[in-house]
């Protein structure tokens, strides 16, 4: 059919407003890098599209017409995501922002969650450094008061399965374990550059200790002093080991290096060790959930975040945010994410691990 100079008249009128599908991740902290995937997105002529999350102006770093990247607005709060072009306003789209608990932290790994929801996080400091507190506790609705002072450069944090909290100390090599009021005493000695902490179901603590050992310390049965075994070796970690221990009493490990394609390394009860997923960059603290799924605070082809990794190796972010160093999940139904500097909170409609 030839083309009447009517038709050809109208189509140079045609519009096509821009249209969103989805946005990719669902969630993100402020400051994060998302992306929102649909139709006529990209520019018009020489129009450059706009993105708006709840009315503020996001910076674009890429656009497509069928793509557009930006980062959110560090104001941003209910995450109504907006894009306009010279053809007209997309429709809405919502993006879950993460909700800043607490500031002025120095976590260096995943905070932890009491089974009334409470959480803890560490004020670390530079190596051989004290900080007027050791560990902070933060109230659900994100008051934060000091909770222990006095432990040098604390570090991997856990909880047994009586509900007590125990915290390691990567300058002394120390476990120390602390009551409801905060004070502490030792539980283990020797630890060497002591990072990482899990419990198993059965109350025993493993430890990282990043020069290469995960040691597995396991409790008296007559109150006596703990016994300690080294239950795995592994390479060197440049910054700390963090642990997660599943269902079944696998351990998982990470062990950030500088290479870009580190993995989760997996040590099974008898203390065989395999690299069970690779290719993430600087992979930190990590949780499960209650299907097994592994949740790692780490990069993703170029995108940082929260990676998913399912039981069978599929990997995908779920939270875009930049200096995330580690996760937990409260009982209370969301996730706590931890950056180098704060705690968030954010609705992933997930439901934690529950070893006890």
């Amino acid at each position: 059919m030839s083309v009447t100079p009517k038709m050809a008249r109208l189509s140079k009128q045609a519009t096509f407003p821009p249209a969103i599908d989805g946005v990719y991740p669902a969630a993100a902290l402020p400051g994060g890098d998302v992306e929102v995937r649909g139709q006529h997105l990209g520019p018009r002529v020489t129009t450059m599209p706009a993105v708006s999350v709840d009315g503020l102006s996001a910076r674009i770093s890429m656009s497509r017409d069928e793509r557009v990247c930006f980062r959110v607005p560090e104001a941003a709060g209910t995450g109504l995501i907006e894009v306009r072009t010279a053809d007209g306003v997309s429709n809405m789209m919502p993006l879950r922002i993460a909700r800043e608990l607490s500031d002025g932290l120095h976590p260096v790994t995943s905070p932890v969650v009491s089974r009334s929801g409470m959480i803890f996080a560490t004020i670390s400091g530079p190596r051989g450094k004290q900080t007027p507190v050791s560990i902070v506790r933060i109230s659900p609705d994100g008051l934060g008061t000091p909770f222990v002072s006095g432990i040098l450069n604390p570090t991997g944090l856990a909880f047994d399965p009586e509900g007590e909290l125990y915290v390691t100390s990567r300058a002394e090599g120390n476990v120390y374990r602390i009551d409801a009021g905060g004070e502490f005493t030792i539980y283990a000695e020797g630890m060497g550059v002591a990072t990482g902490a899990a419990f198993d179901a059965d109350g025993n603590l493993f430890v990282g200790d990043r020069s290469g050992t995960i040691f597995k310390i396991t409790p008296s049965a007559d109150g006596g002093a703990p016994q300690i075994f080294v239950y795995a070796t592994l390479e060197p970690s440049v910054a700390a080991y963090h642990l997660a221990v599943g269902a079944d009493g696998t351990l998982f490990v990470t062990a950030p290096s500088l290479s870009p394609n580190d993995c989760v390394w997996a040590i099974d009860r008898e203390g065989s060790t395999s690299a069970w997923y690779r290719g993430l960059g600087r992979p930190q603290g990590l949780a499960l959930d209650a299907d097994g799924n592994v949740y790692v605070a780490a990069a993703l082809r170029g995108q940082r975040g929260l990676v998913r990794i399912t039981t069978d190796g599929q990997a995908e972010l779920v939270v875009a945010g930049y200096n995330v160093v580690g996760v937990a999940f409260s009982p209370l139904g969301t996730a706590v994410l931890a950056t180098n500097e704060a705690v968030y909170d954010v609705d992933l409609g997930v439901e934690g691990l529950r070893l006890f």
